[in-house]
C-alpha cells in the first residue's frame, strides 16, 4: 500500500444527490427476474453536493471524518468494515492506498434519503482513480465507478442495494435508467428525459422538503425484498414498473400533470405495501399535494428523509404555503433547493 499523493497536495471531487421515482427496481433482487418487464426508475439529480476530499495524512494510516460521525483513523488492512464509516475504509483498502484523510462534506440533510452514502461512495472513488492514475487520458470511467461503488456498498452493508443513487451521483441530469440485467456489460441503459435547456421549467414545477426525521430504509427495503422473494405481491410489483415507466414517457413529452398522476399512484401503491414509508410529517405533506392537484413521492425507500411534489407552478405557489406551515411546526424540517444538476461527478 502506497500514499500517491504529494505533501501538501489535495484532491477534491463532487457528486449530486437526487430525488427519485420507481426506486427499488435498481435491486437486483428486482430486476434480474423482472428484466422482461423492463425495469425502470427515473432520478433528477440536484445541485446539492457531496465532496469528497483527500489530503495526505501519516503513512500506512487512513483517517475518515464526515459532518454527524465521530473522526476515525485506523492502520491499513485493521479498519473495521462495520463501522459507521465502514464504507469508505472499505473504498480506501479496494485501492490499496493509505497515508490519507479523508473529509466527507455534504450540502444535504443527513440520512435524509437523497442517496447520500453512494454519493460520497461516487465521489471518494472518483478522487482515488485520479490520485492512481485510473482515468484514461483524464477522462473518469463512469460506468466503472457506478458499479465499483454498487459492489462495494452491497459487500459493506451485506444486504440488497441498488444502483440508481450512484448513477444519479455520476452522470447528473435528469434520466430514466432501465435496468437490462446484462452480464456481460452495464446492466442498465440511459434515457435522457429531460435535456440542460429544459432545466428551468422543471425546476418551476418541483418542490421537495426534508421531513425533520431521518430515514431508516434498511427496514422498509428489507419489507419489500422479502415479500418479493417469497412471490407476495407480484402483480403489485408489475403495476409499479407501469407506473415509473409511464411517469419517465410523460416526464419526456413534458406532460406534467400526467407524470404527477403516475407518481402519485405510485406512492399510494408503495403506502398499500408498507404504510410507514411516510412518516406523520410526510402523510401531512402528501395531503396537502393532493388537495393542490399536485403529485406527491417519498424519496429513497421512504421511512423518513425527504419527500418532493410536482405540480404546475400556480399550484405549487399554493402548496408552497401549505407546507410551510406543515415545515415550521417540525424540528429540523424545511424545503430543500431543487436546482437541476447536470454536470455529475466532476474535479472540484
Amino acid at each position: 500500500m502506497t500514499n500517491t499523493l504529494s505533501e501538501n497536495s489535495t484532491v477534491t471531487m463532487s457528486a449530486p444527490c437526487r430525488l427519485d421515482m420507481g426506486g427499488t427496481l435498481d435491486i437486483s433482487t428486482f430486476f434480474f427476474p423482472l428484466r422482461r418487464f423492463s425495469p425502470t426508475t427515473v432520478n433528477i439529480a440536484l445541485s446539492m453536493r457531496t465532496t469528497a476530499t483527500v489530503s495526505p495524512f501519516d503513512p500506512g494510516w487512513v483517517r475518515v471524518s464526515s459532518l454527524g460521525f465521530e473522526p476515525a483513523a485506523f492502520r491499513t488492512g485493521e479498519a473495521p468494515i462495520a463501522h459507521p464509516l465502514g464504507l469508505m475504509f472499505a473504498i480506501c483498502e479496494h485501492f490499496g492506498v493509505d497515508g490519507l484523510a479523508i473529509d466527507i462534506r455534504s450540502s444535504s440533510p443527513p440520512r435524509s434519503a437523497l442517496g447520500g452514502s453512494s454519493v460520497a461512495a461516487v465521489a471518494l472513488i472518483g478522487a482515488l482513480m485520479k490520485i492512481t492514475n485510473q482515468c484514461p487520458d483524464g477522462r473518469l470511467p463512469l460506468d466503472r465507478i457506478v458499479l465499483l461503488a454498487y459492489a462495494i456498498e452491497s459487500s459493506v452493508l451485506r444486504v440488497p442495494c441498488g444502483m440508481q443513487d450512484q448513477l444519479a451521483a455520476a452522470y447528473g441530469g435528469v434520466n430514466a435508467w432501465c435496468f437490462t440485467g446484462d452480464v456481460t456489460d452495464v446492466p442498465y441503459e440511459r434515457r435522457v428525459l429531460v435535456p440542460p435547456a429544459g432545466y428551468p421549467e422543471l425546476e418551476r414545477r418541483i418542490m421537495a422538503a426534508y421531513c425533520g426525521e431521518p430515514h431508516e430504509s434498511v427496514n422498509i427495503n428489507g419489507k419489500w425484498v422479502d415479500h418479493f422473494m417469497r412471490a407476495k405481491d407480484r402483480s403489485v410489483w408489475r403495476e409499479i414498473m407501469a407506473c415509473s415507466a409511464s411517469f419517465a414517457e410523460a416526464l419526456y413529452l413534458e406532460n406534467y400533470d400526467e407524470a404527477a398522476r403516475w407518481m402519485t399512484r405510485e406512492t399510494e401503491i408503495r403506502m398499500g405495501l408498507t404504510p410507514d414509508v411516510l412518516d406523520d410529517t410526510g402523510k401531512q405533506l402528501a395531503k396537502a399535494a393532493g388537495r393542490r392537484g399536485c403529485g406527491i413521492r417519498f424519496t429513497g425507500a421512504g421511512g423518513g428523509g425527504c419527500v418532493w411534489a410536482l405540480g404546475e407552478p400556480d399550484r405549487l405557489e399554493g402548496l408552497k404555503a401549505d407546507w410551510a406551515e406543515i415545515l415550521n411546526r417540525t424540528p429540523n424540517a424545511g424545503f430543500l433547493d431543487v436546482a437541476v444538476d447536470g454536470e455529475g461527478l466532476r474535479a472540484e
